[in-house]
């Protein structure tokens, strides 16, 4: 090692020590400017530990520091800006009740607010209720918001509300294992990318996670619950959308509107209101091992949406499995549909019998159930050689050309129990 790298070296090193000696532990009690005083007193790197009670909201962090309450600390805003506005890295909150926001939509008023500045953020394990916004990450890079209960607000329009967390343009954001109630949507995030949003529960929402030009990132294993839409990829590209359910949702369970190049798997729709999975104007999409079910509609495809391979997905007891709106042929292979009544002589799983959801039987047998009695009659029999021998009788446009005679994997029968007792 030459001279000036051990010069470097030794200058490192003493900043380095410095900075650890300087942080501290520091107890704070309860008060309404107590908390604000001991930011402004506090080193870089201190812990504040704040003592249970109520303190007063309604400022900005600036250094790096942890401010920890272990569940039993109040901070209550002035109902004017955001409680806790977070303006430098590395900073900590943790373990707080976090009330009083203001109402601004323009200055996005929050629990809590992480600016650009706030590179490393943490906010875990905090009770977050009645803001206008949850959490805001306004370009604060590698963000971490974990384990906090988010409950919006209830006294205005749904869509005049906030979000329960606000991602913008915040690179390698990861918000997880979060429980989010009311407001307007659970997750919403817009123009960012490599964002990671895992394990939430969403109830009550207009959209449980709502997307919007935010590429190359990951929506896995969240639970939306009796929202107006589940999971919303809008004008995205390259998004993994894996092992998700959506129970009981409005409209839809899953839509992919302007979305390409995305990964949908292992994801699980019922008991939608209208749609199950709703794809406008989405390409090049593998959708593979979904379980849609109990929907009036199982998928409704159209507005020019090509190239998509959608492979081993069940379609169970949708009273449509398909509508389709477009002037192509597509051919999908592989997947199960309740419906379709066929043999397999040769015992390889895959029907004898190529799968058109459109055909004009399958639209009788769901409007009168009671005509299965007459699937094995020479008349039904005589109906499907017709279509299949002139295919101008059917509606047409998609047909499964190796469809499964049983689901590629059974659902848990009581995986809809054990999250409604979450």
């Amino acid at each position: 090692m030459n001279m000036m790298a051990r010069t470097f070296f030794g200058v490192f090193l003493s900043a380095s020590l410095l900075t650890s000696a300087q942080a501290a532990d520091v107890s704070v009690m309860p008060g309404e400017n107590a908390l604000v005083r001991a930011i402004e007193a506090a080193a870089t790197g201190d812990r504040l530990l704040l003592e249970p009670g109520r303190y007063g909201g309604g400022f900005t962090i600036t250094k790096p520091l942890q401010i920890l309450g272990h569940g039993k600390v109040h901070v209550l805003g002035n109902e004017t800006g955001s409680v806790i506005r977070v303006d430098a890295a590395d900073v900590t909150i943790s373990g707080l009740r976090l009330e009083g926001s203001g109402s601004d939509h323009q200055g996005i008023d929050s629990g809590v607010q992480l600016t650009k500045k706030a590179t490393n953020a943490v906010v875990r394990d905090n009770h977050i209720e009645g803001n206008l916004y949850g959490v805001d990450i306004h370009g604060a890079k590698n963000a971490r918001v974990e384990n906090n209960t988010i409950i919006g607000r209830r006294d205005r329009l749904m869509n005049r509300r906030g979000n329960g967390v606000y991602v913008w343009n915040a690179p390698g954001a990861q918000v997880n294992n979060n429980k989010i109630r009311y407001g307007r949507d659970g997750i919403f995030v817009n123009s960012s990318r490599k964002n990671t949003f895992k394990n939430n529960r969403f109830e009550n929402l207009r959209f449980a996670v709502h997307y919007m030009y935010a590429d190359d990132s990951e929506v896995s294993g969240n639970i939306s619950i009796d929202n107006h839409l589940g999971y919303a990829i809008m004008f995205t590209s390259r998004v993994k959308v894996i092992g998700n359910t959506s129970i009981g949702d409005r409209d839809h369970g899953i839509m992919l509107n302007y979305a390409n190049d995305a990964l949908l798997e292992d994801n699980v729709v019922v008991d939608g209101g209208k749609k199950c999975l709703f794809m406008y104007n989405a390409n090049k999409n593998l959708m593979r091992n979904n379980h849609f079910q109990g929907c009036p509609i199982g998928i409704h495809f159209t507005a020019g949406s090509e190239r998509n391979q959608i492979i081993g997905n069940a379609f169970i007891g949708n009273r449509t499995q398909v509508k389709f709106v477009g002037s192509k042929d597509h051919t999908w292979s592989g997947n199960y549909w309740s419906d379709h009544s066929a043999y397999d002589v040769n015992g390889d799983g895959i029907a004898d019998q190529a799968f058109r959801p459109n055909d004009t039987m399958d639209q009788i047998l769901w409007t009168q159930p009671s005509a299965k009695l007459l699937l094995g009659s020479p008349a039904v029999q005589l109906i499907r050689w017709a279509q299949k021998e002139f295919p101008a009788l059917l509606p047409g446009g998609v047909v499964d050309d190796k469809p499964l005679m049983a689901p590629t994997s059974e659902l848990n029968a009581g995986i809809f129990e054990e999250v409604h007792l979450q």
